[in-house]
Parts: structure tokens; C-alpha cells; sequence
């Protein structure tokens, strides 16, 4: 009988892990905001900035406002 109670409990002290580091992440742990917040916002890289090239393009998609009909169906 205790050999079915470990596999039958094992998804319920998951569950108990992931919820009791769930609360301690936010109620233990400092948070994520810095103290010293700079006035003024920080500038991109410039390699953000970078758009991309014309030859990934996507294939055209069929349009939405067609009617489904017979013709439409067909293409």
C-alpha cells in the first residue's frame, strides 16, 4: 500500500515545490528594481537599430476580405 502512495503524492509535492518558490521569489528575494535609477534613458546599440535586408521577404498571403465561393475556394 505505501508503494502506490509516492507515485500517487509525486504530482501534489511538485506542485507544493513550484508554489513555495513561486512565494519565496516574491516575498524573500530583493526585487529586481534598482535603487539608483538613472535620469535619463539609456540609448539602443546601434546594432539593435539594424532593419532587416529586402531578400527575406514572406510569401504573399492570401486575402481576408475574399468572399468564399466557388472561384474563391479554387485558388
Amino acid at each position: 500500500m505505501y508503494a502506490l502512495i509516492v507515485p500517487a503524492s509525486t504530482p501534489f509535492v511538485l506542485l507544493a515545490t513550484v508554489m513555495g518558490l513561486s512565494w519565496w521569489e516574491d516575498h524573500v528575494l530583493p526585487s529586481a528594481e534598482p535603487v539608483d535609477v538613472p535620469a535619463e534613458p539609456v540609448e539602443a546599440p546601434a546594432e539593435a537599430l539594424s532593419t532587416p535586408t529586402a531578400s527575406a521577404q514572406h510569401p504573399e498571403l492570401t486575402r481576408v476580405d475574399m468572399t468564399l465561393t466557388k472561384e474563391g475556394a479554387r485558388r
